[in-house]
């Protein structure tokens, strides 16, 4: 008797998820544990896998649709009793086994292996990066890898595309236009005015639908201040390499500047809070949220009691968020609470910017590029490493003085990082 594929428990307040991508399709033989179908929720993308071996009989839910918790999203089989292997693709409308039409005799038909394994590309590809894949009508298995163990990377899938694209400029003939539903299908209209269409994710969805409810619902404000971080870079040309000898990871901007945040948040903890109903939570715990930038978009993770870790626990606790966020691997409970955010626009170049509160928190901390500029001290030009800080925040909560106050704290801490040391 077939066994039923559901939607496994998402985790807390996640109640419905997006069908991303069938990675088998029906009459393929499936081993225990094997990947089956991806789900997008509104934080992690997840893989359901199969409970048992056997053959996937049924596909009952197809790619882009909305599903719930306990939902059926196919059938599996006892190996050699499901469905023959076909060559047809898994969104044919008849129900396994309805008689069809009458079709010409055709030589049996291998199925077509899954892009993106293991197999076929000498190293395991990332869902992100099989999505891009297939938006972008790429064969994986035709892709060399250049990551670790020939795995392929975002990059390589471009580098392909590109090339793709190159080799195929000859006639423009008149082959048939691909549906403009198909994500990823390229749109033309007149001379060469080219458009794509591109199925936004569950998560692109949901941090639009956040940002855009975050400056409709709380009373959002930014103030600005610079730093001298002449102190700070210093300490850390003088630092780096025993720290790194010692602790096995770099001594970076993050953890001074998550320092000197946690210090300030102490002095006004108003900053550190939420509001739920007609009442201000203070939070006393500090889980600081680290802003990254994925190929899925930006997501939030959140270094727990950053407030009990020295600078080599900071660094390497955000390092090794940092890398489970690029390889997808992030869980809801890396990205669950929160109670601050810190947000690094300088790593691509931003000068200057209004970062936009992580609801439901009350304040953000927005650090920008580093940029060698003159400025007068003592009376003297000179040229010092400057940065622009930002603090956005909700005036229901905190008012404009604390604020000011706030980011002055961290101004002083960082130019005078032995502070740090005192009250760390």
């Amino acid at each position: 008797m077939p066994s039923e594929i559901t939607v496994p428990q998402l985790g807390e307040s996640i109640v419905e998820a997006t069908v991303g991508r069938w990675l088998k399709q029906p009459g393929d033989q499936v081993a225990q544990g094997e990947a089956l179908v991806e789900l997008e929720t509104d934080k992690v993308n997840l893989e359901v896998q199969a409970q048992e071996a056997g053959v996937l009989t049924e596909v009952r839910k197809a790619e882009g649709d909305t599903v719930g918790i306990g939902e059926v999203l196919g059938l599996l089989g006892e190996s050699g009793a499901g469905a023959a292997p076909s060559a047809q693709p898994a969104a044919a409308a008849a129900p396994v086994g309805q008689p069809k039409a009458a079709e010409p005799p055709a030589a049996p038909a291998t199925p077509a292996p899954t892009p993106g394994t293991a197999e076929e590309t000498g190293g395991p590809t990332s869902p992100e990066v099989r999505r891009l894949a297939q938006d972008l009508q790429v064969d994986l298995a035709r892709v060399a890898g250049s990551g670790p163990r020939g795995r392929v990377t975002r990059e390589d899938v471009l580098a392909a595309n590109a090339a793709s694209h190159g080799a195929a400029k000859a006639p423009v003939a008149a082959a048939p236009a691909a549906p403009a539903s198909s994500a990823g299908a390229l749109l033309t209209e007149g001379q060469g005015r080219r458009e794509e269409r591109q199925r936004m994710s569950r998560r692109r969805q949901t941090i639009a639908r956040r940002l855009v409810e975050a400056q409709h619902q709380a009373a959002m404000l930014t103030t600005f201040n610079e730093v001298d971080l002449s102190a700070v870079m210093a300490l850390r040309r003088e630092r780096k390499d025993a720290f790194k000898e010692r602790h096995g990871v770099s001594l970076g901007l993050m953890s001074f500047f998550t320092k000197a945040t946690l210090s300030a948040l102490h002095a006004f903890p108003r900053l550190n809070a939420e509001i739920q109903g007609d009442e201000i939570v203070l939070k006393r715990y500090y889980d600081i949220g680290i802003a990254v930038s994925t190929d899925e978009g930006l997501v939030v993770p959140v270094v727990r009691d950053a407030d009990r870790l020295n600078f080599a626990g900071i660094e390497q606790a955000i390092a090794a968020l940092a890398e489970k966020a690029r390889g997808g691997t992030l869980t809801l409970e890396d990205l669950s609470g929160g109670s601050f955010t810190i947000t690094n626009g300088g790593v691509f170049g931003s000068l200057m910017s209004t970062p936009i509160l992580n609801a439901p928190q009350v304040g953000i901390l927005g650090m920008h590029g580093i940029v060698e500029r003159p400025i007068a001290v003592n009376g003297e030009v000179v040229i010092r490493p400057m940065m622009y800080i930002a603090l956005s925040y909700d005036h229901r909560v905190v008012d404009g003085s604390e604020s000011v106050r706030f980011l002055r704290h961290i101004k002083e801490c960082l130019e005078d990082p032995t502070k740090l040391l005192l009250e760390g």
